[in-house]
């Protein structure tokens, strides 16, 4: 007998071929790459979103639902519709995720406490924007659309700025549970700030021009585009420089060029498999970073 499939929707996803649209979409829906058209079912039974999952939708300008609303409402009713500054924002998720711990793996750390951050900051958001959508814009029949697109950037660039600086806090608590000496945006030369500079701003200051082997810098960016050449300039004693980044799957063309600037990228281990084999022999993970610090000679 001849089984019949009954298809509530159906989804049509068109994309340039070896687009860095199209390998995203590989990696979200789990097909081989090449292929020129794939057709896949889904059930109520598909496993849940994961953090590089959600960061591909969210770069697709696809909204969903978190099926974990309520008990991040639980987390999130303190702060009464409004925004709490980051440093407070990024301590809370890591304080309500108390089964992570950092010494024992920093990439996964690293990636539970920045995406339950981002689950907390998006519900908190959610309510936030639904309250003043709900309020409106103007008054007595006059709409201020330049007050909507006004907030509507604000908004945007709200979500923007909130996961670097998140990456940033996250990136302090664990270099803390190791007891790393470091400083966080100190100012070198012609008033540049690396993200993180180890052990002192004194030793750098004091370090000649060639540097000094107990001498590291680290960028942190959560995407890095062509941003990660403003890295190559923020340390001018220290040759070669660290990027931590969380983005998925950079280009080859982008790497080979990082690695002619002597520059180190760091990717988290849960997303590494986002690259193709030969950048995943090259990068290196937290963990990695963390070994080569505590490896320096010390004061």
């Amino acid at each position: 007998m001849e089984s019949k499939i009954t298809l509530s929707s159906v989804y049509f996803i068109v994309t340039p071929d070896a687009s860095k649209c199209s390998e995203e979409l590989e990696i979200l829906f789990d097909t081989e790459s090449g292929l020129r058209f794939t057709v896949r079912q889904f059930s109520q039974n598909e496993p849940e979103l994961d953090f590089v999952s959600r960061f591909i939708l969210d770069e697709l300008g696809i909204e969903f639902e978190d099926p974990l609303a309520d008990k991040i409402d639980d987390i999130i009713d303190e702060y009464e519709g409004s925004f709490p500054n980051t440093y407070q924002f990024s301590q809370k998720a890591r304080l309500t995720l108390p089964e992570v711990n950092a010494c024992e793996d920093p990439d996964l750390a690293l990636i539970e406490w920045i995406f339950h951050e981002e689950r907390m900051f998006r519900r908190l958001e959610s309510k936030i924007v639904a309250k003043r959508i709900q309020d409106g814009f103007g008054e007595d029949n006059n709409i201020d659309v330049d007050g909507f697109i006004k907030y509507s950037l604000s908004v945007h660039n709200r979500r923007k700025s909130i996961m670097g600086h998140s990456l940033e806090h996250h990136l302090s608590a664990i270099f803390d549970a190791f007891k790393l000496k470091y400083e966080n945006n100190a100012k070198t030369e012609n008033g540049k700030r690396p993200d993180f500079l180890f052990p002192s701003l004194k030793l750098y200051n004091d370090a000649s021009s060639t540097g000094d082997e107990r001498l590291v810098m680290l960028g942190a960016k959560s995407t890095c585009k062509d941003r990660w050449r403003q890295v190559l300039t923020e340390a001018d004693k220290i040759p070669k420089k660290h990027l931590l980044t969380l983005e998925r799957g950079i280009s080859g063309d982008q790497t080979n060029q990082m690695q002619a600037e002597d520059l180190q990228l760091i990717v988290p281990q849960g997303l590494q498999n986002t690259y193709n084999e030969d950048q995943q022999s090259w990068l290196w993970t937290l963990s990695d970073f963390i070994k080569e610090v505590r490896s320096r000679p010390s004061d």
